[in-house]
């Protein structure tokens, strides 16, 4: 059985291409139908054949009142040897055919596919809103683009994305925030050159094809979504002996969410699971705590040190 592990290995050598399941996908789209309205929507690391983002848009064209579909299939390097791999293509789609997902216009690309490729961001700059799920070794580079060119977004990554250094300054100044998948384990299909895999949720899955589970998966996006804005209820108050502060920085120290209490109104370092929880309105974040000895975004080392010891990350906030 394949261990998390197996699947860490495959991004660090960049054959992270998961696909992600139908049922993920729904549970989180269902919460964007107001944006789709008259968008040209792209999903720029989606071969169409697999992509359940495709699927769920062509299936859903005219309910979600969608003016374009575009999909760019990338040919992975490992099968560009293969003459009969077939060329990296875009697929367009205008609601001509809403019960055949593989209705469309297929156009051949010149390169790769690549969606760092001129090509790629040509149908980039065309779109409205990406809705993909990047590569988790190539995450800060999507993101990256998609800043670049002030482009709406829905995207999978991993939540350990948030302590990224390109990352977390956009969370922090509400230019992204998390969805409504949060820290979830997700089971992802995997390319058919995966040599290993989660024996027991393949054959659960039971249709031929190879599945992993991958933990701590987070939907990151710049849409204006109803949870951002609900207020998180607390109940616990402060005492110095359950919220002990950092040795060398003025912040007390909270381990759960939960737990964050109603009447301290300076500095609190809290979980990077907050993030799920943040309200702008109701809180502000300061930085992010080093972790570790490392010193992400500038802050330093006593903000993440306790009695002599890191701590695991920390997000700083207040009240405001």
């Amino acid at each position: 059985m394949a261990k998390n592990s197996n699947l860490s290995k495959a991004k660090t050598a960049k054959n992270d291409e998961f696909y992600t399941q139908m049922t993920d996908v729904e549970k989180e789209l269902k919460h964007y139908k107001e944006h789709f309205k008259d968008k040209t929507i792209l999903c720029n690391c989606d071969d169409p054949v697999h992509s359940a983002f495709w699927k769920y848009f062509h299936l859903n064209f005219n309910h979600l009142g969608l003016k374009k579909l575009i999909s760019t299939h990338y040919l992975a390097q490992q099968f560009k040897w293969d003459l009969n791999a077939e060329k990296p293509y875009v697929m367009e789609y205008t609601g001509e055919n809403d019960n055949n997902v593989n209705v469309g216009t297929k156009t051949y690309l010149k390169g790769d596919g690549d969606f760092r490729s001129k090509e790629c961001i040509e149908f980039l700059k065309e779109c409205d809103i990406v809705v993909t799920n990047p590569p988790f070794s190539l995450f800060r580079e999507f993101v990256a683009i998609l800043m670049k060119y002030e482009k709406k977004f829905i995207i999978w990554g991993n939540n350990n994305a948030i302590t990224y250094k390109e990352i977390f300054p956009l969370l922090k100044d509400d230019k992204m925030w998390t969805g409504y998948m949060s820290n979830a384990t997700c089971v992802f299909e995997l390319p058919d050159f995966y040599e290993k895999w989660d024996e027991k949720t393949t054959n659960e899955m039971n249709n031929g094809r190879k599945y992993g589970k991958v933990t701590a998966i987070t939907v990151f996006t710049n849409l204006e979504i109803n949870k951002r804005h609900e207020k998180l209820i607390l109940y616990k108050t402060y005492n110095p002996e359950e919220y002990p502060k950092y040795d060398n920085y003025d912040a007390i120290n909270v381990d759960k969410v939960a737990d964050i209490p109603v009447d301290y109104e300076g500095v609190m370092g809290v979980p990077i699971t907050f993030l799920d929880k943040y309200n702008p309105e109701q809180f502000e974040i300061i930085q992010l705590a080093a972790s570790h000895g490392s010193v992400p975004c500038g802050i330093p080392n006593e903000a993440g040190y306790l009695r002599g010891k890191w701590v695991y990350a920390r997000i700083l906030i207040k009240y405001r």
